[in-house]
């Protein structure tokens, strides 16, 4: 069966290229969402005013990838702590956001969230910051075509994707 995943963790290309290279993943596209602008600009959402994050859509198959796999690596791809800004990237659009697309997402996200929180607090680090949120009644736009598989049209372009560092502590069990 295939299901779709939203995740925003900073700068979309290099969280997109992470996604699409898992095994299970059928799709990735690259959007926003969150925001109170229809059809927002890349420009308009680099300046804050439409509030939208930027947006990686995932379409994957549940019976060869899991969603809380998807998680485990939405994790540990950024760093969730950062309040709208990883690495250099700062604004609202670059914030740490799940957009669940059923209830059984939206519990499993949060459980993950609050497993994640523990081996960071072990670490020392700070509290997790992300939204997580129903993407019910939230639109999704889709970004403009020069941004849809950026990484793969120039491989060697921007890669902005702070981490903690820290690893999902059931990383590569639940495939």
């Amino acid at each position: 069966m295939d299901s779709i995943a939203y995740f925003a963790t900073g700068c979309f290309w290099g969280a997109e290229r992470r996604l699409w290279q898992m095994d299970g993943v059928l799709e990735t596209c690259v959007g926003y969402m969150g925001g109170t602008r229809a059809n927002p600009s890349y420009e308009q959402v680099c300046t804050g005013v439409t509030g939208h994050a930027e947006m990686v859509k995932i379409v994957f198959d549940e019976s060869k990838i899991s969603y809380q796999r998807l998680l485990e690596e939405f994790w540990t791809m950024h760093d969730p702590t950062s309040l709208n800004q990883q690495g250099g990237d700062i604004g609202t659009q670059y914030r740490s956001s799940i957009y669940t697309t059923t209830a059984e997402q939206y519990v499993t996200a949060v459980n993950s969230r609050n497993v994640y929180q523990s081996v960071l607090t072990a670490a020392g680090l700070d509290e997790i910051c992300t939204e997580i949120i129903s993407a019910d009644g939230v639109e999704y736009y889709l970004a403009e075509e020069y941004h849809q598989k950026y990484l793969k049209k120039n491989p060697n372009g921007y890669d902005c994707h702070s981490s903690t560092g820290v690893a999902y502590p059931t990383a590569g069990i639940n495939a």
